[in-house]
């Protein structure tokens, strides 16, 4: 008898495990279980006046004041330094007249500063907007108006300075502006004044919809549109005590992705109000990030875009397998045909890949610990699948005009299959669930669906395509306006991205679609990043268009290759597909918008015996003239 209950109670322990391991029941539990213990802190918080980061940064403070609290390359803070330093900031804004609520324009290189002046506003209720150092001129000048910043801090790096003199004297005599350019002097200076902490009256008017910080999207199509990241949206993290990632106090997190960014920003943010230490590098370096990571003893570094790409294609660093305490990396944009060999050839255990944006409201986060995770953005099982089946709602789009394609009988969306992917909508109660774009009702207006699947609900579009697979795991496959169509046929450049990274002597694959003279749609053009030591007349074009061709549907094969000198990127180590898009085929603009572009070389299917050959002036006209076809 008691064999056959061991036995039964065996089975149904492995039928439990099965179903778990299939469903991933459990985790969904642990997740609903996370947002239900958020929402009862986020509670209690209100309750007590308690919204301000202030409060979740000092107890650390009192609990380990003497201990490493930020390293730098240049200079280090303890707990109870960066804790004084931040009121001595509080107190120099309160001294130029910032008042609780306000804004403070933040123009400056990463730095061990940069949280502690963070921290300072927060400690008054206040908040920075985080200004992109390379903004210049007209760019530059509409980030600080519509922030209504009337207090700006400069960087006292040479070019940097250089911008922002530039347009002083509009800041000035228009907005009202005042600029401090923070010198080594100035710093001497001010952290020789008395630290006398503001009360909490500075604090009481914070707000779950007051901002922790200001944040643009890059401009890469226009100028800088900016979103507050609310408090609440911070909180949704939970109990401190709780945390996320399996995060102890132990840990040190790394971050030279720029502190304007949210990613980098709010990651070392997140960590000094977790109570943990943190390191950062003035700039992202290729060949001093090892040396960061082993020096500063970081046991979680953040990445952003195609940095991974870009230590993956460097030369061997003595120091990039000599990290004890490593223990994962934290970021979003990890490629497909980066991730495994990332984590192989620098002995990375975990990737913590989120899926965010800089407005929030879709959002998802793949701790992966195995390959079965790998390469995805996030995993939902059975449990949140059929909850959110209304909710993240997969639909199909006219890649022409970036319009949701509706039927014609019925008015509605045509939903895509989840496996098949299309630009996630997102069901929202109101637009209030949307922070907005400040000063901007007609990007604000963009970003809402109204009737999808039904008459009278309301969506909120990501502009971004994914799809998820039977077992609930998420993938990234395209930017809104990055999928183009040719010859009938829809192309996901980040597929195609994908295939053409992997292919031994490629560096790196920016894939982008062009308009070609008398050709409808847009033909698929590959800027590709040769490695070292290779170059076009070594490069074997003819094994590389068989290798496509294998791996692609025909359509979607690059009928241009652009091979470049260098990557086209943003300010976040992302790709910048803008100017790469702007010189099209026309070879003779080539380097006015891509900049070091004026050497690149375009090749071409034109000639028709199977294989990639030169395209020129004489080419280009052929094509204008109806001469070539494709």
């Amino acid at each position: 008898m008691a064999a056959a209950a061991a036995a039964s109670i065996a089975g149904v322990s492995a039928l439990a495990a099965y179903l778990d391991a299939k469903y991933h029941i459990g985790q969904d539990l642990r997740i609903k279980r996370r947002v239900g213990q958020a929402a009862k802190y986020y509670q209690e918080l209100v309750k007590h006046n308690r919204l301000s980061l202030w409060y979740a940064f000092t107890p650390h403070v009192t609990a380990h004041p003497n201990e490493e609290c930020i390293w730098s390359r240049t200079g280090s803070y303890t707990w109870q330094q960066a804790h004084d330093r931040a009121i001595q900031w509080a107190r120099f804004f309160l001294s130029k007249g910032v008042k609780p609520g306000d804004l403070v324009g933040v123009y400056l290189i990463n730095s061990v500063d940069f949280p502690v002046i963070w921290l300072g506003l927060l400690c008054i209720g206040c908040a920075p907007a985080l200004l992109n150092y390379n903004l210049k001129g007209d760019a530059l000048a509409h980030c600080v108006r519509i922030s209504g910043a009337r207090v700006l801090l400069v960087d006292s790096d040479g070019e940097v300075n250089g911008r922002f003199h530039e347009v002083r004297g509009r800041l000035e005599e228009e907005m009202g502006v005042e600029g401090t350019v923070v010198t080594d002097q100035f710093l001497a200076d001010l952290y020789k004044t008395s630290v006398n902490v503001p009360g909490d009256e500075y604090r009481a008017g914070v707000k779950g919809n007051s901002p922790t910080c200001l944040l643009y999207t890059s401009g890469t199509t226009g100028l800088p549109k900016a979103a507050p990241f609310l408090t609440s949206r911070y909180h949704e993290r939970g109990n401190p005590a709780n945390p996320p990632f399996g995060q102890t106090t132990s840990d040190r997190w790394y971050c030279s992705m720029p502190l304007f960014h949210g990613t980098g920003g709010l990651s070392i943010m997140s960590s000094l109000t977790l109570g943990l230490s943190v390191a950062v590098g003035r700039k992202f370096s290729v060949s001093t990030h090892w040396d960061d990571i082993h020096d500063s003893g970081a046991s979680v570094f953040v990445y952003v875009g195609e940095a991974a790409r870009y230590l993956l294609n460097a030369p061997p660093h003595p120091l990039e397998r000599n990290h004890p305490r490593l223990r994962a990396m934290y970021g979003n944009g990890m490629r497909p045909d980066v991730w495994s060999r990332f984590k192989k050839r620098f002995d990375v255990p975990q990737v913590i890949e989120f899926f965010n944006s800089t407005e929030g409201v879709l959002s998802m986060v793949n701790w992966s610990l195995n390959g079965y995770t790998q390469d995805c953005v996030g995993r939902h099982g059975a449990i949140l699948r059929h909850a959110l089946r209304d909710t993240y709602v997969p639909v199909a789009i006219d890649t022409e005009t970036g319009n949701i394609l509706r039927d014609p009988a019925t008015g509605f969306a045509r939903r895509n299959a989840y496996d098949e992917g299309g630009e996630i909508l997102v069901k929202v109660p109101s637009e209030a669930a949307f922070a907005g774009y400040v000063n901007n009702p007609a990007a604000n207006a963009k970003k809402f669906e109204r009737d999808v699947l039904v008459k009278g609900d309301l969506y909120y579009r990501s502009g971004d395509s994914l799809r998820r697979d039977a077992d609930g795991r998420w993938f990234f496959l395209d930017r809104l306006g990055d999928t183009f169509r040719w010859k009938s046929e829809n192309v996901s450049t980040a597929q195609v991205a994908e295939v053409l990274g992997k292919y031994p002597g490629v560096a790196e694959a920016t894939v982008y679609g062009v308009t070609v003279p008398n050709h409808d749609g847009r033909a698929g053009c590959a800027a590709v990043l040769l490695a070292d030591g290779v170059t076009v007349h070594s490069f074997d074009w003819k094994a590389f268009l068989e290798y496509a061709k294998g791996e692609l549907v025909k359509e979607a094969v690059p009928v241009f290759v652009r091979v470049v000198g260098q990557s086209s990127r943003t300010d976040n180590e992302k790709q910048n597909k803008g100017p790469l898009k702007a010189e099209g085929i026309e070879v003779s603009s080539f380097g006015e918008k891509v900049v070091g572009g004026k050497g690149d070389v375009m090749m071409w299917l034109g000639g028709g015996r199977g294989t990639y050959e030169l395209f020129g002036a004489r080419e280009l006209e052929d094509v204008k003239g109806g001469r070539a076809r494709l």
